[in-house]
């Protein structure tokens, strides 16, 4: 069986000795074995572990959070899957902001006009503007708008880490077989339901309005692909339990 130092093990990842100890003192990452002097060799096993760590940290996540993920995974070929996928659209939006910037250069070299869906494709910040306005309308769609833009990079890392910690929370709700009629999952809805309200100024959204919203999360493979990265079944949970909330509070 092939083994690799903390050292080796680090440069290989683009990492350093400490931190590989750190995710070990937490219990995120288990060496194989410790020899002579304390020294610590890792496995195939803690490589792929080692991979999804990296992986849920460059989503933005917080060790505290990929804990939880990784303790409720069942199936780790399952949880690549979805990485896979979330990396393969990554590498396509990327892949469209070059051509947009590359576009941009050459008419700017060149002289010629520029048009606004050429030097903006592939920048995310209003990815899901014309499902907003479709689904809850246009006041919807320009007051979260102007609510995003004008708030400090703090407070938008701020919200969206709010949202990573209540998806996590439902990823472990669902690995752990909970239902969404729960007290449990309903309490986390109960954060979901604030932190959309909060999205949409303050307005609270109607019974039909929470649960299309929910079944958006399962419909659009980007919003899928978000939540069941906390674990498989993650969006149904989160569908289920924001209609369960809605009939209860909301009619």
């Amino acid at each position: 069986m092939t083994e690799w130092s903390i050292q080796e093990l680090a440069k290989a990842a683009g990492t350093t000795s400490r931190t590989l100890r750190h995710y070990g003192d937490l219990g995120l990452l288990k060496p194989h074995r410790t020899g002579a002097g304390g020294y610590r060799f890792y496995d195939d096993t803690a490589l792929v572990r080692l991979q999804r760590i990296l992986l849920l940290r460059e989503l933005g996540l917080g060790l505290p959070v990929i804990a939880e993920i990784l303790g409720g995974e069942r199936d780790t070929t399952t949880a690549l899957h979805t990485h896979l996928e979330l990396l393969e659209q990554e590498r396509a939006r990327i892949c469209r902001q070059i051509d947009s910037v590359t576009t941009t250069l050459k008419k700017t070299e060149k002289g010629l006009p520029l048009m606004p869906e050429e030097v903006f494709d592939g920048f995310d910040h209003a990815q899901y503007k014309d499902e907003v306005i479709e689904r809850w309308g246009s006041d919807v769609y320009t007051s979260s708008d102007k609510w995003w833009r004008s708030m400090s990079e703090q407070e938008k890392t701020s919200h969206l880490n709010a949202h990573k910690d209540i998806a996590a929370a439902f990823g472990k709700a669902a690995a752990d077989g909970i239902g969404p009629e729960s007290d449990t999952v309903q309490a986390i809805t109960h954060r979901q339901f604030t932190w959309v309200k909060t999205g949409w100024q303050g307005k609270t959204p109607s019974a039909d309005a929470f649960i299309g919203l929910g079944q958006m999360y399962v419909d659009d493979p980007r919003f899928r692909a978000n939540y069941d990265v906390h674990g498989p079944g993650t969006a149904e949970l989160i569908r289920d339990a924001m209609t369960v909330y809605a009939e209860t509070n909301l009619r």
